[in-house]
């Protein structure tokens, strides 16, 4: 018992890692890929899962054990790792953020079925309530939300694949011929689906930002295995999460011919009905919520982590700044990120498929990049020699970069041929 209490009381930055990863990469990308793809696309979820495991590690080892954030140590290895991963922030947030809140006002729309082509104006009202949450109630809030709505919704989703399975898969239209993978919209869609799967990479200092401010809310720390244990438990649930999804889209709408709208609103009727219409019409409401809580609480999750990293990046690179920590700065950066984001949704006139395709390439594309950076800071002396990453790990670490780098290749090649 005493064993689950302390448990208990460290969960917080891997829970919010489930919390954030359980959004776009597995509510719109996972039930496409069963969608499109059938059970045969559980195969490169793993994969992705597996190989960037390493990457995400490494923020919770390095954090633990130096208590220096991952953005740290990038300029400890030299200012130029640091540049690189502000320019990366940057693309991040025009489109990371941009894509979840379109998908969540998407559903909103749909759950409560508001009438008319006004994504971008409850994107806006999102942004703003999610905006005054995070500035009033802060880590503690965000924290303890998000224990119960992760909590509520993995056991809606076991519920959902249940029924799901119980009831059956539904069956194909005649003359129905597989979708093929190795073409150029095959490997696109696999591209951008291990682009975000389980979440971008660059979110593990995301994890090394929030393992410090639980600490500094906290009363002490606790012990780096606990730290491990924590977040190797919202690693598996995000993963568990991630095939749930694919086997509600594959039972569901496999074989049907069905093709899922890249517009928001459309999107969001489409998967709430394809629950409704296999499992029955009174789970209606009970799906809904379902879906609109998962992104509801990626939203959160987002909009906390690229200011809190934007804040840090900025005192880094202009070290007579000190606005990490700060309530004041801290606000300012929710309020400027949720305007610029709602000015990013109305250009793209709440065009979901754009923003996650481009979101989701520029999240590939340097996966192996923040990959190798996040080795050479664990491999570093800034940790004692004794906690460095095993050799399996290490090797795992340049399988997962080898394995990321060969499709960046195959996309370069795909874009340059004629």
């Amino acid at each position: 018992m005493n064993s689950i209490k302390t448990f208990l009381k460290t969960l917080g930055p891997g829970l919010l890692f489930a919390s954030m990863a359980i959004g776009t990469s597995h509510l719109v990308l996972s039930t496409k890929a069963g969608a499109q793809y059938g059970w045969v696309m559980v195969i490169p979820i793993i994969l992705a899962n597996v190989f960037k495991y390493p990457f995400f590690e490494f923020g919770v080892r390095y954090t633990h054990l130096t208590n220096k954030t991952l953005i740290e140590g990038y300029l400890n290895r030299g200012k130029g790792y640091l540049w690189f991963y502000a320019a990366i922030t940057l693309i991040t947030t025009f489109t990371i953020l941009a894509a979840l809140y379109t998908v969540t006002a998407g559903l909103f729309i749909n759950l409560f079925k508001v009438s008319g082509e006004l994504t971008s104006y409850v994107a806006l009202g999102l942004f703003v309530f999610i905006s005054a949450l995070l500035i009033v109630g802060r880590y503690a809030f965000l924290e303890n939300s998000l224990k119960l709505v992760v909590s509520i919704l993995f056991m809606a989703l076991i519920v959902t694949t249940t029924l799901v399975i119980f009831k059956g898969q539904v069956a194909p239209v005649a003359d129905f011929s597989p979708t093929p993978i190795f073409n150029e919209a095959g490997i696109l869609f696999l591209i951008g689906l291990m682009g975000w799967m389980p979440t971008t990479v660059e979110a593990s200092s995301w994890v090394s930002l929030w393992s410090i401010e639980k600490w500094r809310d906290k009363a002490g720390k606790p012990s780096f295995k606990q730290s491990l244990q924590e977040f190797n438990t919202g690693y598996v649930v995000t993963g568990l999460l991630a095939i749930f999804f694919l086997v509600i889209g594959w039972f569901t709408l496999y074989g049907t011919q069905t093709e899922l709208s890249g517009n928001a609103v459309i999107f969001a009727d489409q998967v709430v009905n394809l629950f409704t219409t296999h499992i029955g019409s009174w789970a209606y409401v009970f799906i809904a919520i379902s879906a609109f809580a998962t992104m509801f609480s990626t939203c959160m999750t987002a909009h906390d982590a690229v200011a809190r990293v934007s804040l840090d990046i900025i005192d880094l690179l202009f070290p007579k700044t000190t606005l990490s920590g700060k309530k004041g700065p801290f606000a300012l950066a929710i309020a400027v990120l949720a305007l610029v984001n709602f000015v990013v949704i109305t250009a793209f006139s709440a065009n979901m498929g754009d923003l996650v395709a481009l979101a989701t390439f520029v999240s590939f594309v340097v996966a192996p990049v923040i990959g190798y950076m996040n080795l050479k800071n664990v491999m570093s002396d800034d940790l004692p020699e004794a906690h460095r990453p095993k050799k399996w790990l290490q090797w795992l670490t340049y399988a997962g970069i080898v394995f990321l780098s060969l499709f960046s290749l195959v996309y370069f090649w795909m874009v340059v041929s004629p």
